[in-house]
């Protein structure tokens, strides 16, 4: 089993809405879900992005998201603008657990600010743990809040979750479709940018819409990086990365990390878990043959989506490892992309 350095993972959400099952949760596992430390351990999970992601408002009339995605084709509708004031208590909220997950792990996981601190972690079988912030709503016009998210330990930043920001505009869900599908970054956005780069905080262009994309791509002084997404040529979800977008990734000396949510992997962009290994692995040729080896890894969206059933939760991990292996992935490829390239981008990116 090869030790996994994760993308991308929505963890934090899950314990936001069950405070009073924390402990559960995360310590000793509740059967539920795809993370606790039980089961990260039994599955080699060594470290990982951990997204801080501010839900939005249920209205009574909103479509069933769920429903619509098992029958393609479908284009669901943004749920609207959250300003910061609104976002930044569950912001708040989220970076509090995080911290709290450290102090409850007796040793077990620790938040991680450099590589060093990481690479120690893994070394030592420590799971180590990078602040990330899955949408910018937590951050103001002035950003006065990302300096104190960064100085909270905030290391990893997608301007958008979809839903648009003060900051730019994402895809929306829908399949079949290009990423093609509005403005770009806003003044804000440009402002945004450029204090990252200058703070050492990776940019994720995760959710971001081409418009934006290319513009992070003309501003930015950092490797293109979008932590969990895959190859629209196999599967054309606006969610999805086109070929020219993964080529600037690549000349970028950027990463991808593959997603497991069923609906980006499956050619029929189905959300239904019945499916084998067959799209997965098409995804990994395909991203590698653009990519190349040094610019491939992992970003689960474990406890943010529907997984195949041969993964199911962490504890999977091992079973699609032997998937790339029977599929002739060498050692030093599987090295690489189950954490490596991850460690090697950081070293890229961050300033600490």
């Amino acid at each position: 089993m090869y030790l996994t350095f994760d993308g991308h993972n929505d963890l934090l959400l899950r314990l936001h809405q069950n405070p009073a099952n924390r402990d559960a949760i995360w310590l000793t596992g509740e059967g539920r879900g795809h993370l606790d430390l039980p089961r990260m351990k039994q599955g080699g999970f060594a470290a990982g992005f951990f997204a801080i992601y501010i839900p939005s408002p249920v209205a009574h009339d909103a479509p069933d998201y769920m429903a619509a995605m098992e029958n393609p084709p479908f284009a669901l509708p943004l749920p609207a603008l959250i300003s910061a004031d609104d976002a930044l208590p569950t912001a708040m909220s989220m970076a509090r657990l995080l911290i709290w997950m450290e102090r409850a792990s007796n040793g077990a996981f620790k938040i991680c600010r450099t590589v060093a601190e990481i690479r120690a972690c893994m070394a030592q079988g420590v799971i180590a743990g990078i602040m990330h912030m899955e949408g910018a709503e937590a951050i103001d016009a002035d950003l006065d809040n990302l300096y104190a998210f960064h100085a909270m330990g905030l290391r990893s930043l997608g301007p958008v979750w979809s839903r648009p920001t003060i900051f730019g505009n994402g895809v929306p869900f829908a399949f079949p479709s290009s990423p093609d599908t509005g403005a770009g970054l806003t003044a804000k956005g440009c402002d945004l940018i450029r204090v990252c780069n200058e703070l050492g905080v990776m940019i994720d262009l995760s959710h971001l819409n081409e418009a934006g994309f290319d513009d992070v791509a003309k501003l930015s002084t950092a490797p293109l990086v979008a932590t969990h997404s895959n190859a629209h040529a196999v599967t054309p979800s606006s969610r999805n990365l086109t070929d020219r977008q993964l080529q600037m990734i690549r000349e970028s000396e950027g990463m991808v990390g593959l997603n497991f949510a069923t609906s980006f992997l499956r050619r029929d962009g189905k959300q239904s878990a019945a499916m084998g290994w067959e799209d997965v692995l098409s995804h990994l040729d395909h991203l590698l043959g653009i990519l190349g080896e040094d610019h491939l890894g992992l970003g689960s969206d474990f406890d943010g989506a529907t997984l195949p059933q041969g993964i199911g939760d962490v504890t999977g991990l091992p079973a699609l490892q032997q998937a790339m292996i029977d599929h002739g992935y060498g050692d030093k490829l599987m090295r690489k992309i189950t954490s490596e390239n991850w460690l090697r981008l950081l070293e890229r990116t961050w300033k600490d």
